[in-house]
């Protein structure tokens, strides 16, 4: 009778590190993010609907409104499913300022879709952390200098704040 307590027990002790927790803290990303965090937080975001076009890349950060999945009429059908309940969004851009390594910031948890030339481009590389205030997820992705889409699903707010910077930033 004791053993199965016992066993019990460990389980439940033991369990949180079982669990895949994602790093906490800003200093958890695995390039800086001060620039990023620093134009996610900055109160003169411009605010865009779902849908909006671009004819370049904002000097500032934007605040993209999200839609229910359904509604959002994203170009192309996200990589990964968005759950329900969560938002969805787009902008397109007529063309990136120079072809390059970019870096694509979210100040929330969501998945990020680039769409460039009929192809979701793959990420180079990722970032994410928790509890760092204003940013939570940075995403690198090699652009040419042609239009293209960002595509935003499975955030749990109907709306999110995004940067797009040249990588070296």
């Amino acid at each position: 009778m004791h053993k199965p307590l016992l066993t019990a027990l460990l389980l439940i002790v033991s369990a949180p590190a079982f669990a895949a927790e994602e790093p906490s803290g800003c200093d958890k990303f695995k390039w800086p993010i001060d620039h990023a965090r620093a134009a996610l937080t900055a109160p003169d975001r411009t605010r865009l609907a779902s849908g909006s076009e671009q004819a370049a890349l904002p000097s500032t950060a934007i605040t993209l409104a999200l839609v229910a999945p359904a509604d959002a009429k994203l170009p192309t059908p996200p990589e990964r499913a968005p759950k329900e309940g969560t938002f969805a969004g787009f902008t397109s851009f007529k063309t990136a300022p120079k072809a390059g390594l970019y870096t694509i910031s979210l100040s929330a948890g969501a998945w990020i879709d680039v769409v460039q030339d009929g192809h979701v481009l793959k990420p180079k590389a990722f970032s994410g952390a928790t509890d760092c205030d204003g940013i939570r997820k940075t995403v690198k992705f090699e652009l040419a200098a042609s239009p293209f889409v960002l595509q935003v699903s499975g955030a749990r707010a109907n709306a999110l704040s995004v940067v797009i910077q040249p990588a070296d930033e």
